[in-house]
């Protein structure tokens, strides 16, 4: 095919022609295989369709063995056909049979032919199969080839979906009714009873070839326009514009709504003859199979996010609404999805919402981080959940646990609705004690802090009943900007947060970035490492780029004039990054005294704890530094060599293990040694029983999210301090993967409220 736009746009109106005629839809495949041969200038052409999710079989063909058709079948994963449908990615090999994929089919007569393109055909970013074309000389295929054939895989998915061709009759119909439980993951806590609403966010394309390109590239920049305002607008939202981490989330939603690849990507699709809706199609297919493929979690998760952008585009190009969906949402809804974005959880009416199911999904994706801010209980990696609920039934959502009933017996309701009610008698004893100090009934008290990053998130310090900040994540109002910040955007962030804690305590965090957080506007998006949160990260980066890390300590310095100001470095792996660090600090204060400006009148300087090579070197760093802060997530996953965004070993190794508990118990011993004081931020310091397990190793300081600081509390106040401590002695060389089960027996002994 020539390189040009022409030849798709020929072959998509061929194609139009042989789609508007009264034929069967093997007819009209037997057509499509000879006309994208004829103009692909190809010697085959065949279409393979999954009969199930493991088996690929030919359904039309142009060169090969017509006896073939529906007799020739391949493995997902058999093959070069059957890797294509595996990966969702296409092949273009000048000389097949020597790839070590190759699977020969004597009934094909293939063996002549020795070049071969093929390309997934996707629909909803599922592979529904594979379309190939071969010849007999050793060629390989152009890009522009390869484009055309994908773009005619588009429009086949949509013949072969508009046909039927791969629906099975359903035979579970006796088996639906029954009550049916699946076992998820806990993405949200909470209890929701209601009934189903099934997720339906996408707009199905009828309209794939153009009639004037022009005209379509038009109506794709102004959809997208018109797609960048709403985002704009829902962050004005008044239940939205003064949260916590979700805020963060919605700018970085915006940020991908505004990107330049994106649009660029759609606009060369309509180019090639397709309609806006059929290339804002095209170009979600294509960047769903590529992200699936990623190695990186947060890579992977970030899909959602770009699955939502193009359904909110393909619904400004269509007029489709989904007001109906809140109008007609039961005042009980509890959705059920594959996945989604955190705008389109959003499109629902909170007031009516009372919970989420997704299939897909993580505990860090983007919806689960609105989900939790917004109090939604939700349950993800609930697999073929759909296959299960139809619209309207009845549904049970347990967000502790991760447990989903579909069509529950009276009994179980009956048990779920006491525990609702439990929860909500909860609620109030935190609103009860949230300006009470937490002392444990042997009178230690335990200083509770919340973690931050935005200005947005000041107002929870109050709100939950915290004693401060415990970490401060500087590195968010850098990953949400369009620039890097200026030294006086910094100054009036960093002296916001200050005057609104007042005397309270606050500990800023240095930038820490790279890794995945990476920032638009810098090159370390080009990066290109085999382990990123084991690369060029956080300190390791300021240190190599001084320059970045003395602009933010002056503008920290500048905004705690007259005040206290307590500081910490990220990533630190060994005493000499600290020193190298902690001497900027210096220069950026010789430098007030220099030209006369105030000094903070306090300054105490600290290190995070996550690098596991850090804790044998106490000795070494302890007399150096003012306080240190346990960073649990970064500690324990490289403790445990466990990648946490990796669901098949996130969960693999218990935080309450003997290994994690001594480990932790070292450090606090050296700590007291030195009279050191020391923090613990991370997730586990949220939850109530792993709380209780580190203020039982000798904990005095944690810092979580504000929704945790309540039922923290409340577990410090109903506990004894000694009696824990010495029960945990015995804990500390089981050979057990995990004393959690001890720790729960001990908390219902003693009456603990966990």
């Amino acid at each position: 095919m020539p390189a040009s736009v022409g030849g798709p746009r020929v072959l998509l109106r061929r194609l139009r022609e042989v789609m508007a005629k009264p034929e069967t839809a093997q007819k009209r495949l037997d057509e499509i295989v000879v006309l994208i041969a004829s103009n692909m200038v190809a010697e085959v052409c065949s279409v393979y369709l999954k009969r199930s999710a493991t088996d690929l079989e030919l359904f039309a063909t142009e060169g090969l063995k017509p006896t073939a058709v529906h007799h020739t079948r391949l493995r997902v994963g058999e093959g070069l056909v059957g890797d294509i449908a595996a990966h969702a990615r296409p092949l273009n090999l000048a000389d097949a049979q020597s790839h070590p994929a190759f699977a020969y089919r004597p009934e094909t007569g293939e063996e002549i032919y020795k070049s071969l393109m093929g390309v997934p055909i996707l629909r909803s970013g599922r592979v529904m199969g594979v379309l190939v074309v071969q010849n007999r000389t050793k060629r390989h295929y152009t890009e522009e080839e390869v484009e055309a054939l994908q773009t005619v895989a588009m429009v086949l998915a949509e013949v072969v979906a508009a046909a039927g061709l791969l629906d099975a009759p359903s035979e579970l119909e006796e088996e639906e009714a029954k009550p049916f439980y699946l076992q998820g993951s806990s993405f949200a806590e909470g209890i929701a009873l209601g009934h189903a609403v099934l997720h339906e966010p996408r707009v199905h394309v009828t309209k794939l070839i153009a009639e004037d390109t022009d005209a379509e590239r038009e109506r794709l920049e102004r959809a997208v326009y018109a797609l960048r305002g709403s985002i704009d607008d829902m962050l004005q939202t008044e239940d939205l514009s003064h949260a916590g981490e979700h805020r963060e989330v919605l700018q970085t939603y915006r940020m991908f709504a505004n990107d330049r690849g994106w649009l660029q990507r759609m606009s060369e699709a309509v180019n090639t003859g397709l309609t806006a809706e059929a290339a804002v199609e095209r170009v979600q297919n294509d960047t769903r199979a590529r992200l699936q493929r990623a190695a990186d979690p947060y890579l992977r998760d970030r899909l959602h996010d770009f699955d939502d952008l193009a359904n909110r585009l393909l619904r400004q190009l269509t007029g489709v609404t989904l007001s109906s969906v809140s109008e007609d949402l039961p005042v009980d809804a509890i959705v059920i999805a594959r996945n989604m974005g955190p705008a389109e959880l959003l499109d629902y009416d909170k007031d009516r919402l009372r919970g989420l199911v997704l299939e897909e999904g993580a505990p860090n994706a983007h919806v689960s981080i609105v989900a939790r801010a917004l109090g939604i209980p939700t349950v993800g990696r609930a697999d073929e959940a759909l296959d299960h609920v139809e619209s309207g039934e009845a549904i049970i959502v347990d967000g502790d646990t991760g447990e989903i009933y579909i069509r529950p017996t009276q009994e179980v309701i009956s048990s779920y609705s006491e525990k609702a009610r439990f929860r909500a008698k909860r609620q109030e004893q935190y609103q009860a004690i949230r300006h009470e100090p937490a002392i444990s009934q042997d009178q230690q008290r335990i200083s509770l802090f919340v973690n931050a990053g935005l200005q947005v998130d000041l107002p929870h310090v109050a709100e939950s009943g915290a004693e401060g900040i415990g970490l401060f994540r500087t590195e968010l109002q850098f990953m949400i900007a369009a620039a890097l910040p200026s030294l006086g955007d910094q100054v009036e962030l960093y002296s916001a947060v200050l005057d609104h804690v007042g005397d309270m305590p606050v500990v800023f965090r240095t930038l820490d970035i790279g890794g995945d957080k990476m920032l638009p506007y810098m090159d370390l998006a080009q990066l290109k490492e085999e382990n990123p949160a084991l690369g060029w990260r956080a300190i390791r980066i300021s240190l190599d780029r001084p320059a970045l890390l003395r602009h933010q300590l002056r503008a920290l310095l500048t905004a705690a004039a007259g005040r206290e100001l307590r500081l910490m470095f990220p990533m630190v792996a060994e005493v000499a990054e600290y020193q190298r660090a902690r001497a900027l600090v210096d220069k950026e204060l010789a430098r007030l005294d220099k030209f006369g400006k105030e000094r903070p009148s306090k300054v105490e300087v600290g290190t995070m704890l996550e690098v596991p090579a850090l804790i044998w070197q106490l000795d070494a760093l302890l007399p150096l530094v003012d306080f240190v802060s346990i960073g649990s997530n970064d500690l324990l996953q490289f403790l445990f060599a466990s990648d946490r965004g990796n669901p098949r070993v996130a969960t693999r190794y218990d935080l309450l293990s003997p290994a994690v508990l001594s480990f932790f118990r070292h450090v606090v011993d050296k700590c007291a040694e030195y009279e050191t004081p020391v923090t613990l931020c991370g997730e586990m310091s949220g939850r109530p029983l792993e709380a209780m397990a580190l203020v039982g190793l000798g904990f005095r300081r944690i810092s979580m999210s504000p929704a945790a600081i309540g039922p923290v509390k409340l577990m410090v106040r109903s506990l004894d301090v000694g009696k824990l401590e010495t029960f945990m002695e015995g804990l500390m060389n089981l050979p057990d993967g995990s004393v959690r089960p001890q720790l729960k027996a001990y908390a219902e002994a003693e009456g603990i409220s966990v």
